[in-house]
């Protein structure tokens, strides 16, 4: 066997989380929370990000393996550590259709804005953009992945810092906002009025904080790499999306905020403020992007995640083959196929806004199951090995493992719990039938693992008979 010696940097890894987590499309869907949308990015920070980021780097270098499926099989056996795998693979399933909702709605902002509130317009949209990705990553892993660091770079960062720039201009020039900027208002202790459903689409923006963890094995010394990396890339993530999102509640008026394209709208306006509006589609191309180069690893790294829980009997063969790129392209047709069906789901609702929280907050609570089955992972293997010398530890003992990952959990539960609430100030038609169809859903990207289940004890029996 060939032995790769390619190696990752520090700064290219620093690069490569944050460009997986930090998303302006997230911005909108937060900012419609005003003022208090700071009170809950630190909640969410302390009870999810920074749990989950300090659980990762400790696994990362406790040599179990690497990413979610080994660090989960370790603990509590392959069943289990498919079904983690399965949990992040089926999310980005319901994750594709919202983030191309956004590529939609920030296209046609230059065209029509009218036709981002137009669902089968939108739709059209979709299949064509993933479709065109699912082919690109169909032409091997080189050229996809050189397009999406290149993309990625140009269309997060420089957005991003466009969007701070622009609300700190804003106060420095003593413009109008549309919120009050105030420690009582930032931090509203008592006043939520039902608004901790906010938490969800926060939760939603941090989701893949343990990508990385699938490249320890690049990195030259891979758990202290890896633990610096995550302390550089989690205050970045966490600093731009919640100031960005606050950007946009001072800029745009609530009833104004279209999470499919508020992001293009606040620098709309605030382009308009200073007459330079000739570079909004500079910055709109520069966001199309950056978002299509971070949908192009999304695309390609989870179907090669369930590729290699696949190999251990868990999908047919079938879906195993690669072609003569290495990637699995029969499981990359099967999954545009499967996103093709799931964005249906824009056509259910009365408006494009209902269709996107209910992807986002159904996306959510399928990748926090899977964060549960991690954080015990953690727990069960510092429990099991608590005496083995990490480059990086919470402890030397079980706990600061341990109140780590409590904390996690009782983030992803309240998550949880709060993620099948909708907003009140997004239509989502009927509650009951919301409900019905949320709960449906879950069942439904569930339940096929007890098939996949069924297929790897029937190839054990076969293999096992033929010894």
């Amino acid at each position: 066997m060939q032995i790769d010696k390619t190696y990752i940097s520090r700064f290219t890894l620093v690069l490569f989380i944050a460009g997986a987590v930090d998303s302006i499309r997230n911005l909108p869907t937060t900012a419609l929370f005003g003022s208090s949308l700071v009170m809950y990015y630190c909640l969410a920070a302390v009870t999810f990000l920074l749990p989950i980021a300090l659980v990762s780097a400790e696994l990362a270098a406790s040599r179990v393996g690497t990413g979610i499926y080994e660090w989960v099989r370790s603990a509590f056996g392959a069943r289990t550590g498919f079904l983690a795998i399965w949990l992040q693979w089926i999310n980005t399933m319901v994750w594709f259709p919202t983030i191309l909702s956004f590529l939609a709605g920030t296209a046609t902002y230059f065209i029509n804005p009218a036709l981002a509130t137009h669902n089968w317009f939108i739709l059209t949209l979709i299949l064509v953009t993933f479709w065109g990705l699912t082919l690109l990553n169909l032409c091997g892993i080189r050229l996809s992945t050189r397009a999406a660091s290149w993309m990625a770079l140009l269309g997060m960062v420089i957005p991003l810092a466009l969007i701070l720039l622009a609300g700190v201009w804003w106060l420095l020039t003593h413009r109008p906002t549309q919120v009050e900027l105030s420690l009582h208002a930032f931090f509203p202790i008592g006043q939520q009025h039902g608004a901790f459903s906010s938490l969800t689409a926060i939760i939603a923006g941090f989701l893949g904080i343990e990508l990385a963890g699938v490249h320890i094995n690049h990195l030259r010394k891979p758990g202290e790499d890896y633990a610096k990396a995550l302390a550089i890339a989690v205050p970045f993530v966490l600093i731009t999306m919640a100031f960005g999102a606050l950007t946009i509640a001072m800029i745009l008026p609530q009833s104004n905020i279209n999470i499919v394209n508020g992001v293009i709208e606040a620098f709309d306006n605030f382009l308009a403020v200073y007459h330079v509006q000739f570079l909004l589609p500079v910055v709109g191309v520069m966001i199309l992007v950056g978002s299509i180069g971070g949908m192009i690893s999304w695309v390609i790294s989870p179907a090669k995640g369930l590729l290699q829980a696949g190999h251990d009997g868990f999908l047919p063969k079938f879906f195993r083959h690669t072609n003569k790129s290495q990637v699995p392209h029969r499981l990359l047709i099967a999954q545009a196929v499967l996103v093709s069906i799931i964005s249906g789901a824009f056509l259910l609702f009365p408006s494009v806004n209902g269709g996107y929280w209910l992807l986002t907050a159904l996306s959510t609570e399928l990748y926090l199951l899977m964060y549960v089955l991690l954080l015990g992972a953690a727990i069960y293997i510092k429990w099991k090995q608590p005496q083995q010398i990490r480059s990086f530890q919470l402890g030397k003992g079980i706990g600061g493992t341990l109140t780590v990952a409590i904390l996690g959990l009782i983030g992803c539960g309240i998550a949880l719990v709060i993620g099948v609430i909708p907003p009140s100030d997004i239509p989502v038609g009927d509650p009951l039938r919301y409900a019905l169809i949320f709960a449906g859903g879950l069942v439904l990207f569930v339940a096929p693992v007890m098939l996949f289940y069924r297929l790897q004890k029937i190839e054990n029996y076969k293999i096992n008979a033929n010894c």
